[in-house]
């Protein structure tokens, strides 16, 4: 089975260049080895990573952690999905 994890932050206006650099680290530093990394930037100073993992469900999957207080304009969200095959 494949899931997706999404993890998608904002920044405070300016800063995410460097939330985008803080989290390009983070995701290479990721416990396991996930199938897939992708990174985004958003508009509106938003930075999004969907990594993909050979995993039930409902396991216990590493994610990235909260970045830096002085980088986010709000909490992380953070999503997971299962993979329904080509559709």
């Amino acid at each position: 089975m494949t899931v997706a994890l999404m993890w998608e932050a904002r920044a405070v206006p300016g800063r995410a260049a460097e939330l985008l650099a803080w989290t390009q680290e983070r995701a290479r530093e990721l416990p396991g080895r996930p199938l897939r990394r992708e990174t985004f930037r958003a508009p509106q100073d938003r930075v999004l990573v969907i990594t993909w993992w050979d995993a039930p469900y409902d396991a216990d999957l590493p994610e990235l952690p909260e970045p830096d207080g002085d980088l986010t304009a709000r909490p992380v969200h953070r999503w997971r999905f299962e993979s329904l095959g080509g559709v």
